[in-house]
Parts: C-alpha cells; sequence; structure tokens
C-alpha cells in the first residue's frame, strides 16, 4: 500500500490534518476543506470520503479499511481510537425510498426528498466488515458492531450489537480504557481535534 506525502496531502485543501497521517493514493476525498483529519489516521486503499455541509471530522489514531464509504450532508464524526473495517459504509444522507419523490443525485433537490441526519462514532467504537450505518446512527464510547449489520439508531457505551436491524447481544469489557492510558503515558500523545470535542 501506497501513501500520500505531506506534500500531496496539502495540495487537496482539507480543513486540518494531524501528525503522522497515513492516507492511500488509491482513496479518493471529495470536498476536503469540509474534512479534518487528527494524528495518526489511516485510511486505507479505495476508500471514498465525500463531505457534504456538515463535514467529516476524524479524529485521532483512527483506521479506516479497504473499501469503506463515508458520505452524506450530515456530519460525520469518528472519534478517538475507532475503526471501520473493510466495506463499511457510513450514510448521513438517504432518499426517500416510498415511492413519493423521484431519487438519485441527477435529480433536482426540488423533486427528491433527502433526509439527512448526523453519524457519531464515539471512542473506541469498532465496526465490523460490510456494515452500514444510516442517517442519525449514534454509536456510544466503546460500542462494537459486529459483521454485515445494519445501525439506524443509538447504540448504548460499551454494547457488542448486531444483526438487521443491530440489537444489544452482549456487553463489552472496559479493560481498553486502562490500556488507553497507557498507551497515552507512553507515548506522550492526546487524542482528539484541537479545539474539538465529540458529543
Amino acid at each position: 500500500m501506497a501513501f500520500l506525502s505531506r506534500a500531496q496531502i496539502e495540495t487537496l485543501g482539507f480543513a486540518r490534518v494531524g501528525k503522522n497521517p497515513l492516507l492511500s493514493d488509491k482513496a479518493s476525498f471529495y470536498n476536503c476543506a469540509n474534512i479534518a483529519i487528527g494524528d495518526n489516521v489511516r485510511i486505507d486503499d479505495f476508500c471514498v470520503l465525500s463531505a457534504g455541509l456538515g463535514g467529516i471530522e476524524i479524529q485521532s489514531h483512527v483506521h479506516i479499511a479497504v473499501f469503506s464509504l463515508l458520505t452524506g450532508a450530515g456530519k460525520i464524526v469518528l472519534g478517538d481510537f475507532s475503526g471501520l473495517s473493510s466495506r463499511v459504509s457510513v450514510y448521513s444522507s438517504s432518499d426517500d425510498y416510498s415511492g413519493a419523490s423521484l431519487t438519485n443525485p441527477t435529480i433536482p433537490d426540488q423533486f427528491k426528498s433527502v433526509a439527512s441526519a448526523d453519524v457519531c462514532i464515539g471512542r473506541h467504537v469498532i465496526v465490523g466488515s460490510g456494515s452500514v450505518l444510516l442517517p442519525g446512527a449514534v454509536l456510544e464510547e466503546g460500542v462494537a458492531v459486529g459483521a454485515l449489520s445494519l445501525v439506524a439508531k443509538r447504540c448504548s457505551a460499551f454494547g457488542i450489537y448486531s444483526g438487521v436491524p443491530v440489537r444489544r447481544i452482549k456487553e463489552r469489557q472496559r479493560t481498553l480504557l486502562a490500556v488507553e492510558q497507557q498507551f497515552i503515558a507512553q507515548c506522550g500523545c492526546n487524542g482528539g481535534i484541537e479545539g474539538e470535542s465529540y458529543p
């Protein structure tokens, strides 16, 4: 896997890019002025990040694996130490599937009924391969989502969720919080984007 140089990243015009970015030269970025990236972020081959008006905020120590998609008009936030496995799709906008209006981006807005809502992925969240997050999804701190799941609601902290639609199936250990403190003490780093906080 080949990554963009710092000079190449700066030509894209991101709102912010922190230290040690690993952005694949095969990933696609659209509306970069609305994308903020924290420290130690890795985005792999064939990912597509298409920021709408709300923008995309990726905090620190975040991994987005191959073929993942982040798109929509609402804001998408990925908190510190979160990760999306391969082929995860995050939508902060969705067409109306009822048949009451036309759909797809080739149609002017007045003939469509697009619903948009922010998507919040909290600290230490991990989302399994092939999962889909819909507008309004909120994954609180420590949530784990199993592969091939559909998330369209709030998932409470440190739950393990799976299914279509997701349901809480068990509790996730909180040991990782102590490991995080050890890691921060050793590397002397902090997470987040300066001046930003996750709700």
